[in-house]
């Protein structure tokens, strides 16, 4: 080869690299450029569509461009997933989900999209637990009584959940499992019908998302008589956790992610994640999660990643334990 030619190639791919760096930063720059999708894959109402439609909010407003919040609910959330896992990987379709993302991976056998390669983590929004919630008529006051209760009842103490293989029917399997009592579990459709039963007096307790629950407990319509979390919920300081009170070792915490298509171009996701993190570091929003039970979050993409794929691991021995299944 020439020294000629030589020169004109090194010349034509550093153009080429100029060109493509160009186009990164022209992506960069332009981005969003119209109104962006954040799909939330259960019905309205429930913690994921309220925090969804918040953050979605916020970010409206930071970056100068509508974002609408659209419910695809369904098939335990698989159905508006697997929206956004065929979308197109351009920052314009955004999944706004909770805890069911990494329990559907042990619950079903075929997912029609692969929970680690079809998407890509933009930031964990919140971290937030339950409450082992009980009817103001069991008597109990605290979750060694409850337990003690359960254990002279064998088979007889109820306990409702928003379906086989929901968070709150794998918590309550675990606590089944860790307390060695034998509950029966009620089935429903959704949290909120089984947050109905519970407080009708139709079925004896159940492991209630602190922030769809805590207005009624408040009320005196609900007992929490202990947390699931790692530590005491803000919104309930005087009630304990299990871990501390009763069960110990016994921690389930939920989450809600944002989440974009696997193939969503790096600086589109750094740039979703700066604003989220701004976002939820903002005192509005703060003050509004607090008021649901929920703390805010944040962190880098490399943090959701984790958490996702160790909460999915997780979820495999609770799952075979309870025998649950949505096939």
């Amino acid at each position: 080869m020439t020294s000629k030619r030589c020169a004109r190639l090194i010349a034509t791919a550093a153009l080429g690299a100029l060109g493509c760096t160009a186009i990164v930063t022209t992506h960069a720059q332009t981005y969003p450029a119209k109104t962006i999708r954040v799909i939330v894959p259960i019905g309205p109402g429930g913690s994921t569509d309220i925090v969804g439609r918040m953050i979605g909010q916020r970010l409206g407003e930071q970056m100068g461009v509508s974002l609408i919040t659209e419910n695809r609910p369904g098939a335990g959330a698989v159905i508006g997933t697997e929206v956004v896992a065929k979308a197109p990987p351009d920052g314009y379709t955004l999944l706004a989900i909770a805890v069911e993302f990494t329990i559907n991976p042990s619950l079903r056998k075929k997912l029609p999209f692969d929970p680690i390669k079809d998407f890509t983590c933009i930031a964990q929004l919140t971290s937030g637990q339950y409450f082992l919630s009980t009817h103001p008529t069991i008597p109990v006051k605290n979750a060694r009584q409850f337990i003690a209760l359960a254990k002279s009842r064998p088979g007889q103490v109820t306990f409702g959940s928003s379906g086989p293989g929901s968070a709150n029917h794998l918590a309550g399997v675990l606590f089944q499992t860790m307390t060695g009592t034998k509950l029966v579990h009620v089935p429903y459709k959704s949290a909120g019908q089984a947050g109905i039963a519970l407080m009708s007096g139709e079925i004896d307790f159940m492991f209630s998302n602190v922030a769809s629950v805590i207005q009624h407990v408040r009320a005196g319509k609900v007992r929490a008589i202990a947390t699931t979390g790692a530590k005491r919920s803000p919104v309930a300081p005087d009630v304990p956790t299990l871990d501390e009170s009763a069960v110990k070792g016994y921690i389930v915490t939920g989450f809600h992610l944002l989440l974009a298509p696997g193939a969503t171009p790096p600086d589109i996701i750094a740039k979703l994640n700066a604003e989220t993190v701004k976002a939820l570091e903002s005192a509005a929003i703060k003050e509004r999660l607090v008021n649901l039970g929920l703390e805010p979050a944040g962190g880098s993409p490399a943090d959701c990643a984790k958490l996702i794929q160790a909460d999915i691991a997780r979820w495999v021995p609770v799952v075979k334990a309870g025998g649950a299944t949505a096939d």
